[in-house]
């Protein structure tokens, strides 16, 4: 059973999971009847919803919440979304480490493609959605590209690779190009838009870049990217907007 729409005139329910507390509050605050959902407790997420007027003056129903980092923690709360508030897409909102020389830090990638990083997927592969790779959905990938292009932030649609470790030396930075040929690299994206595929509900990965994937974990984390969480919360909305 499905949380109960609040508005008969909501005609679309879009999920998005942020990478930051500060992210998915900013998103909140730009919807009408902002609350938080008791039953996604139980899941261990705290779940904001609320509605949001589109451009062409329909209601859009928001679902938003901060992930977790890792595959198990993005996948699980995939999962946990699409079951409970039966979306009609995902978005996937976070930070990443540059691989591509021609981007630069703040530059944003969308996930046209997503490849994990540390697993065989000609095992994995054989099981629904039976894909070895996954894509973000062309429809939210263009509603994106135009977003990003009005608010004059560089970007291109690129090869995010996803993998449970963090990637902070030329070393392991070579390996993942020579893997995935990827332009970033992060924990999360190819999990959520693996559980979206299998699902069948379209996704869309977005990741702006924090730093070259060359910064130790305990330098990173000190990092404050407080700027990232404006940006991205109002690209959010600008998407969301314009669905």
């Amino acid at each position: 059973m499905t949380e109960k729409r609040r508005s008969d005139d909501v005609e679309q329910t879009v999920a998005i999971i942020g990478a930051l507390d500060e992210e998915v509050e900013l998103i909140a605050r730009s919807l009408d009847d902002a609350r938080h959902l008791e039953r996604s407790k139980q899941a261990s997420l705290d779940v904001v919803a609320g509605n949001l007027l589109k451009a062409d003056g329909t209601r859009l129903r928001v679902v938003a919440t901060v992930g977790g980092m890792g595959t198990v923690n993005a996948a699980a709360t995939t999962q946990h979304l699409i079951d409970t508030y039966q979306p009609e897409a995902v978005i996937f909102s976070g930070i990443a480490g540059n691989l591509n020389p021609s981007l630069h830090i703040n530059d944003v990638v969308l996930g046209g493609t997503l490849r994990y990083l540390d697993s065989d997927m000609r095992l994995i592969g054989q099981f629904a959605p039976h894909s070895e790779e996954f894509h973000s959905d062309q429809h939210l990938i263009d509603v994106a590209d135009h977003a990003l292009t009005q608010m004059d932030i560089t970007h291109i649609v690129g090869i995010i690779a996803s993998g449970d470790y963090f990637v902070d030396t030329q070393e392991k930075t070579q390996q993942v190009v020579r893997l995935t040929g990827a332009d970033a690299v992060e924990m999360e994206g190819a999990a959520v838009c693996h559980v979206a595929a299998r699902n069948s509900v379209p996704a869309l990965v977005i990741r702006a870049l924090s730093d070259n994937a060359d910064t130790d974990y305990e330098v990173f984390k000190e990092f404050d990217i407080s700027e990232y969480a404006d940006t991205a919360a109002r690209l959010v909305i600008r998407i969301l907007a314009e669905l």
